[in-house]
């Protein structure tokens, strides 16, 4: 047989009289039967019109009735990536309406349509009859998928992507399950569609059984509204979840609404944030959380949040200057910890600005005010702060600069003066005050390289020396109360955190820092450090390890390996190498293993309201056994107590058309406001309704 490119005899005869392109025939035979109206093509024949492929195995083309008389199999391949297969089709040439007999549409390679006809209406309009859809694999031999649903005749608009199902009955390995009149769902293409989506059981040892039938509402192509109502034998649930994107910002908010058996009247939670860009550089930004009650969250999960902050600002960052003005609002959700004493409102504006003068080194000008507010106007006392409200107005300068010397010594010093003035209200101690801080601060490293054939080494001594000087009244320390000692403070010029407490006198840093870049992808660094000053500083917690006048040894590592290792860990050990606090992070990134791990150890501190010692143990790791099992655990132990206080099990089955996860958790720790459950969670989803539903999973593969 010879093979035929007719890629002009469809311009010449009338076969695609209405088409606005022309088409290109390809077969190993074709020939014009006796009284010239039609056309016959035969033997591995293929159509390419319009980003539309067909192939087949006849195809005549009768000029009488303008129609296209396909022998199968037929196999069409739409533009849009829809593929249609026939035993046999009867269509026009712009293949936009016709007949398809024996016939199954595929959606977005996922979704499969079998069918004794379709019909094709205007290009648009996919109507099959007698259908069965599942998104499973179908064996030759035959065999039940695991889900289908039957349908006495289903619609595709393409258009909307929309599928329409009269009479279907949806089935679990050939068993009917239930049976709807009328049914609309997404195709595989389409991302956001008004409709029902995954259903979730859950139980739990205050809420007992339930249900979440979660509901999607389009309202346009750029905001939508999830409403899910939840029902089990102790609530009745109402959740919502509503997003809105602009041209030059976007907003999203979830809460819900509550009446169960926990509490009387109604329970709710409203979370709300935004981001808008005002331009000229400016971003508005905005942070909004309620809960009608401290344990809401918690019991239905929402939030394992234990202060709620609530927050509007203004920030405005450019190359020299940045300027940020908030105000926030804390709520406090933990035992024994008023709201009105943490204090709950809090506003502070700032503004920096650098200059880089002609003598060299960075010069820098701030401004700051700041201003915090306790709801209760009880004056404070010698041992409760209560309702000492405090306004802060400050100003400073600073100069920086650094050079290196012949010899490869870095040096760099800094030269500042601050000034800050306190208005105290609601305090019977300490009243207005006014205080300015002097500092200077010069620091020398030597950095030693050395390069091999496997790694880069860079050790790095460095030494600083740090003075300042206050003049003023004293200032109540409110926003310095917890101090980390870590390497990115130990040459600061104030390891505080905030900005009522200063270091003052005369102080030194030295340090060590070992880097080894490896050529194979084997990257660590070691830094060890200490402080030593003149003086004790009381201001320092106990447990920071600051105060004395020579500080603990402060140890910090990172490892990072070529296969995913990682390891980072600080610990902060004392004169007699006894240690005082200790973090260490773990985890592994493999192709079937996720595992993350850390330990943290605390000792009691009254300065940071730690009436006790913590150590805790966590770990959370997913192994995957295949593209279709997989199983997650997660935990945290209370170390020095010898319990646990949470545990968690995940487990996900899927395949090509289906995907299931289980989960189980337990809390056990207990409070005035929480008590310790077992929560059970249960989801299956149907993948090729939508295009959230494409999975990755290894197909079924058949017996024969």
């Amino acid at each position: 047989m010879i093979r035929h490119l007719l890629a002009a005899l469809l311009t010449l005869l009338p076969f695609m009289a209405h088409a606005q392109a022309a088409a290109t025939l390809v077969a190993d035979n074709v020939f014009i039967p006796a009284g010239g109206q039609s056309l016959v093509a035969e033997g591995n024949v293929e159509v390419f019109f319009d980003g539309t492929r067909l192939s087949a195995r006849r195809i005549t083309f009768d000029q009488a009735s303008d129609r296209l008389i396909i022998d199968g199999p037929v196999f069409i391949v739409g533009a849009d990536g829809t593929i249609f297969s026939a035993d046999a089709a009867s269509l026009d040439p712009q293949l936009e309406n016709g007949i398809l007999r024996g016939a199954r549409l595929v959606l977005d390679e996922q979704l499969q349509l079998a069918a004794n006809r379709i019909d094709r209406v205007d290009g648009r309009y996919t109507q099959l009859y007698q259908v069965a859809a599942t998104s499973c694999h179908i064996c030759a031999d035959g065999e039940t998928p695991l889900w289908e649903i039957r349908a006495r005749r289903v619609i595709h608009d393409t258009d909307e992507q929309q599928l329409y199902f009269d009479d279907a009955t949806f089935r679990v390995m050939g068993v009917p399950i239930f049976y709807l009149p009328r049914m609309r769902l997404p195709d595989p293409t389409l991302e956001r569609a008004t409709g029902l989506l995954t259903p979730s059981l859950r139980n739990t040892d205050n809420l007992g059984i339930g249900i979440k039938l979660p509901y999607f509402i389009r309202l346009g192509d750029h905001r939508d509204l999830t409403i899910t109502p939840y029902l089990s034998t102790s609530t009745t649930t109402l959740e919502a979840a509503y997003r809105q994107a602009y041209v030059r910002g976007e907003i999203a908010i979830e809460g819900a609404v509550t009446r169960d058996d926990l509490k009387d009247g109604t329970r709710a939670y409203l979370f709300a944030d935004g981001i808008f860009d005002l331009g000229d550089d400016v971003k508005l930004r905005f942070d909004i959380e309620y809960t009608s009650d401290d344990a809401y969250l918690l019991e239905y999960d929402y939030s394992d949040k234990d202060r709620l902050d609530s927050e509007i600002s203004f920030e405005r960052v450019r190359d020299r200057d940045m300027t940020l003005a908030s105000m926030t609002y804390y709520s406090s959700l933990r035992d024994g910890e008023q709201s009105e004493t943490l204090p709950p409102l809090l506003a502070d504006i700032s503004w920096e600005r650098r200059t880089t003068p002609e003598w060299g080194g960075t010069w820098t000008f701030t401004t700051d005010m700041q201003s915090h507010y306790r709801e209760t106007s009880v004056p404070r006392t010698a041992t409760d702060l209560e309702g000492r409200d405090v306004a802060r107005v400050g100003a400073g300068t600073q100069w920086y600069g650094n050079t290196v010397t012949d010899l490869g010594v870095v040096v760099d010093g800094t030269l500042g003066f601050n000034i800050d003035y306190y208005n105290v209200s609601d305090d019977n101690l300490i009243d207005d005050t006014f205080r300015s801080t002097v500092y200077g601060q010069t620091t020398l490293r030597y950095p030693l390289m050395r390069k091999s054939e496997r790694a880069t080494h860079t050790i790095e001594p460095v030494v600083q020396l740090a003075w300042s000087a206050v003049d003023g009244d004293a200032v109540e320390n409110e926003d310095s109360s917890a101090i980390e000692f870590d390497q990115a403070n130990l040459l600061s010029i104030s390891r505080f955190s905030g900005e009522d407490a200063v270091e003052e006198g005369l102080r030194a840093a030295v340090g060590l820092t070992w880097t080894r870049m490896g050529q194979s992808g084997w990257d660590s660094t070691m830094t060890v450090g200490r402080v030593f000053r003149d003086e004790e500083d009381t201001n320092f917690s106990t447990s920071s390890g600051l105060g004395s006048t020579a500080s603990d040894w402060l140890i910090g590592g990172q490892l990072r390996t070529p296969n995913g290792l990682y390891l980072d860990s600080r610990l902060i050990v004392s004169s007699g190498f006894d240690i005082t606090k200790t973090e260490t992070r773990a985890g592994w990134s493999g192709d079937n293993l996720d595992l993350t791990a850390s330990y943290i150890y605390l000792p009691a501190d009254l300065d940071e309201d730690r009436a006790d010692d913590v150590g805790e143990l966590a770990f959370d790791t997913t192994y995957r056994f295949d593209s279709i099992w997989s199983v997650g655990v997660d935990a945290r132990y209370d170390v020095l107590a010898d319990e646990p206080t949470s545990a968690g099990l995940d487990i996900g089955w899927q395949n090509e058309c289906v995907a299931v996860d289980f989960s189980v958790s337990r809390t056990f720790s207990s409070s005035t406001t929480v008590t310790a459950s077992t929560d059970f969670g249960l989801s299956v989803s149907l993948n090729g309704f939508s295009a959230a539903g494409t999975t990755n999973a290894a197909p079924h593969r058949c017996t024969n």
